[in-house]
């Protein structure tokens, strides 16, 4: 066959199999490899081919099913896998700039991601102008001929705004500009960045790859020169690889990623509309939702309304608190795309590091819970939320 569907690369992409046939993928748990002799030694580290390893940091057999297979699903050219979501954004954008370079991204980012924009690369001479992601104009206002880079969340962390990518693509490509994208929200289930105009792909594996809350890591997806050119060299010999047995835990997810993620959106739709109108929610943001404001975005980009619900209740913070302490199934945590439905409250937790200004301009009021819908039965967590919104 010479053309296999998604979800058949998910469950059988960039298998290796050793002399002994096994039927789940090997771990090879080593740091190193021997050789047959010192010419060969020498000749490896000259140049590998692709079934030639040196030193885990470089290179591994597990390591490079997972990202042979994510990229086959991804349909990128190639992908290096990292120790963290945060390593992959990181490794994505350091591994590209120098001094004197010039960054355009959206405004909406996670707390790391910011971290690393507004406090990181300035420290090294690079120049960062924040925009409003949603906005076109924006962008084509701030990204000018000779920008080297620009960097966006796909879906917002925890707004869930969308950021339109074939828009800001077509304007970053005029002026040269490199494409970075954090597509962890959308997830690779609803992707189709590459083909909507992304250079490089950004995901915290740790999310809905994973999707069992078992284990850190990220990857980089891109084309093969930007990945062995310009991320590998990097990552290799700053140390942000992916550990052997993270890259097997990866395997194991990416097997069922797809059947997760799309019973997870389905129950997230339901959980949407049953709460709008609740009369303790003052709104309800779903890209799945017909009331969304970026709706026709969102349907064009993702196709699907995605795993994850945020709603602003009356009351603030302690209608908030009374709400995640009134639930019964699903939890409270700060992870997402868990297999686990999990409530958080940004403000006092994944965001609450920025300004109560800065907080107010991104539309994180101290109202708003970020729903992370698992795979639990859909009546379960329908009812569970509705419970505790009407014990307000």
């Amino acid at each position: 066959m010479t053309k296999r569907g998604k979800r058949t690369n998910l469950v059988h992409g960039g298998t290796k199999r050793s002399q002994w046939g096994e039927l789940s993928e090997a771990i090879f748990l080593t740091q190193g490899f021997a050789y047959d002799s010192a010419e060969q030694a020498e000749a490896r580290f000259l140049k590998s081919g692709p079934d030639e390893y040196i030193y885990a940091r470089y290179g591994n057999p597990t390591v490079a099913m997972f990202e042979q297979r994510i990229a086959l699903y991804e349909g990128a050219e190639d992908a290096f896998a990292t120790a963290s979501g945060m390593a992959a954004v990181n490794g994505a954008l350091t591994s590209v700039l120098r001094a004197g370079d010039h960054v355009v991204a959206a405004r909406a980012l996670f707390g790391s991601c910011l971290y690393i924009l507004e406090d990181i690369l300035p420290r090294f001479g690079v120049q960062v102008d924040f925009v409003d992601g949603t906005d076109l104009e924006a962008w084509r206002a701030a990204v000018k001929p000779g920008t080297k880079a620009v960097f966006f969340e796909s879906m917002a962390n925890p707004t869930l705004q969308l950021v339109d990518i074939a828009g800001v693509a077509e304007i970053a490509h005029a002026a040269g500009a490199l494409v970075v994208v954090d597509h962890a929200f959308s997830t690779p289930v609803f992707s189709d960045a590459i083909a909507q105009g992304a250079d490089v792909v950004v995901y915290s594996a740790t999310k809905h790859i994973d999707g069992q809350g078992r284990a850190l890591g990220g990857v980089i997806l891109g084309t093969r020169d930007f990945i062995r050119g310009t991320v590998e060299p990097y990552m290799k010999h700053t140390g942000g690889s992916m550990s052997p047995f993270t890259a097997w835990i990866m395997l194991k997810g990416l097997e069922t990623m797809d059947l997760r993620v799309r019973a997870q959106a389905a129950s997230a739709g339901a959980i949407a509309t049953a709460i709008e109108g609740h009369p303790q929610v003052v709104r309800v943001s779903y890209p799945g939702l017909p009331s969304f404001g970026q709706y026709d975005l969102a349907r064009r980009q993702l196709g699907a309304g995605g795993t994850m619900v945020a709603f602003e209740l009356k009351g603030g913070k302690d209608a908030a608190f009374a709400f995640c302490n009134a639930l019964e199934i699903i939890l409270i945590s700060n992870n997402l795309g868990d297999a686990k439905s999990i409530a958080t409250h940004p403000a006092t937790t994944t965001h609450q590091r920025l300004t109560p200004e800065q907080r107010a301009g991104l539309g994180i009021s101290d109202g708003l819970i970020r729903l992370s819908v698992g795979i639990e039965d859909t009546d379960d967590l329908v009812a569970d939320v509705v419970q505790a919104l009407d014990r307000l």
